[in-house]
C-alpha cells in the first residue's frame, strides 16, 4: 500500500475512534464503557494488554520490540469533564452534562494510533513501549492510582502530551523544565460573632473581615514572591450567611494557588496564613487555615529535549517553544517516579480547554500518532 493510502487509512480509523469516544464521554473514574472500547480496539489489532487487578477503569497495553532493551511509557488520559456540549456536530455528546471539552478523546485516539504504528514497527524497537490509557486526570487522581497499581514498574522514562488549540496542526510545542504549574487548594474559615444586621457593633462581622482577606491575599504575588517567579493566588469561593438581616458567625473562602517554582510553592501558604490571621485579628475575628497539596508541576527532563525535537523534524513537523500553562496536569505524578517529557500537540481549535464549544482539527490525529510512534523508536534506540 502506498504511503498516502496508509496515511489516509490511519486518518479515517482514528477519526472513527475519536468520534465514538466523543459521543460517549464518561466522568473521572467512571470510564467503564471507554475502557471496554479501548480494550476492544486493541484486541482487534492484536496488541497485548497488561492486567492490574486494582484498576477498575483504564487500560495498559504493551508492545515488545524484537530487540531487547529498556521499557518506556506513553500516556493518554481518557476521562471527560462535567460540561454541557455546545458544538452541534453529528457526533456531539449523547450524555447530558458530559463532554470531551479537554480533548481526551483526541489523546486516546492518538495513542491508539501510535500503538497501531508501533506494532507494525516492532522490528525497529530496541525495547518495549508501554502505553497507558489513564482514567481520572480531570480530578488529578488517576496517575497516582496507576502508580500505586504498579504501571511504572520497570519503566525508564515516560512521554505524553496535551492538545493545544492555539497551535496549528503539524506544530509541536517543546520546552524543558517547568511546563505546567503545581496545583494546590486552600480553605480559610473566617470566624466571627453573629448577630443582628441592624446592631453590627454587637457582632464581629466575618463578611467584612473575609472581604479584606480576599484583597490582602492578592499582595502575595506582587510583594512576597520574587518578580522573577510565577504564581497565581485565586479565591474562587466565598460562602457566608443565610439571611439578609443576620450577620453570620462564619465565612468560608476556598481557592487555588498555582506556581512554577518549588520555593514559591513552599513559601505561599505561610504568607497566606499570616495575612489572613493579621487581617482577621484587626477586626476581632479568627481564622482556620487549611492547605491541600494537590499536584506538583509538570517538569520536563532536559535530557530528552533533543530527541523530542528530532522526532518531530524526522516527520517534517515544526517544533516551537512551548508556552507554559498555569493549568495543572497529573502527568506530573509520573515524573516524580521516572524522568519524563510532556509536549503540546497543535490541534488548530477554536476555543480553549473546558469551553462548551471546544473543537479541534481532526487532521492532527495522525500527526500525533506518527509523532509518538517515531519518538518511541528514537528514545529506545538512543537509550538502549
Amino acid at each position: 500500500m502506498a504511503a498516502a493510502e496508509k496515511h489516509q487509512e490511519l486518518f479515517e480509523r482514528l477519526v472513527d475512534i475519536r468520534r465514538v469516544l466523543h459521543e460517549n464521554p464518561e466522568l473521572s473514574m467512571e470510564e467503564h464503557e471507554t475502557t471496554a472500547r479501548i480494550r476492544s480496539w486493541l484486541q482487534e489489532a492484536g496488541i497485548p494488554m497488561l492486567d492490574y487487578p486494582s484498576l477498575k477503569t483504564g487500560v495498559v497495553a504493551e508492545i515488545r520490540g524484537e530487540q531487547a532493551g529498556p521499557t518506556i511509557a506513553l500516556r493518554a488520559d481518557i476521562d471527560a469533564p462535567p460540561i454541557e456540549e455546545q458544538t452541534g456536530p453529528p457526533f456531539a455528546s449523547k450524555s447530558p452534562g458530559k463532554m470531551h471539552a479537554c480533548g481526551h478523546d483526541f489523546h486516546t485516539a492518538s495513542m491508539i494510533g501510535a500503538a497501531l504504528l508501533l506494532k507494525e514497527r516492532a522490528q525497529e524497537l530496541k525495547g518495549t513501549v508501554r502505553i497507558i490509557f489513564q482514567p481520572g486526570e480531570e480530578i488529578a487522581q488517576g496517575a497516582k492510582h496507576l502508580v500505586d497499581a504498579g504501571v511504572l514498574e520497570g519503566v525508564s522514562a515516560i512521554f505524553g502530551m496535551h492538545n493545544k488549540p492555539d497551535l496549528p496542526v503539524g506544530t509541536i510545542g517543546v520546552k524543558e523544565g517547568p511546563l505546567m504549574a503545581s496545583v494546590d487548594r486552600f480553605e480559610i474559615d473566617v470566624i466571627g460573632v453573629g448577630g443582628h444586621a441592624g446592631i453590627p457593633n454587637k457582632s464581629v462581622d466575618p463578611i467584612v473581615a473575609a472581604s479584606q482577606i480576599v484583597s490582602g491575599l492578592q499582595s502575595i504575588v506582587s510583594r512576597n514572591i520574587s518578580s522573577l517567579q510565577n504564581a497565581v493566588v485565586s479565591v474562587c469561593s466565598f460562602h457566608g450567611g443565610t439571611a439578609w438581616n443576620v450577620i453570620p458567625d462564619k465565612v468560608k473562602l476556598e481557592g487555588t494557588v498555582r506556581t512554577f517554582q518549588t520555593d514559591a510553592r513552599e513559601a505561599i501558604p505561610g504568607h497566606m496564613k499570616r495575612i489572613a490571621e493579621g487581617i482577621a485579628a484587626a477586626y476581632g475575628a479568627g481564622i482556620d487555615f487549611r492547605w491541600f497539596s494537590y499536584l506538583p508541576m509538570v517538569n520536563n527532563d532536559g535530557r530528552f529535549i533533543e530527541v523530542v525535537t528530532e522526532a518531530a523534524e524526522d516527520l517534517g513537523y515544526e517544533t516551537v517553544p512551548a508556552e507554559p500553562s498555569p493549568g495543572g496536569e497529573d502527568f506530573a505524578v509520573y515524573q516524580l517516579e521516572v524522568p519524563g517529557f510532556f509536549v503540546w500537540m497543535g490541534t488548530g481549535g477554536t476555543e480553549e480547554w473546558h469551553h462548551p464549544a471546544f473543537t479541534l482539527d481532526e487532521r492532527s490525529l495522525p500527526v500525533s500518532a506518527r509523532y509518538f510512534s517515531q519518538l518511541a523508536v528514537k528514545v529506545l534506540e538512543r537509550w538502549s
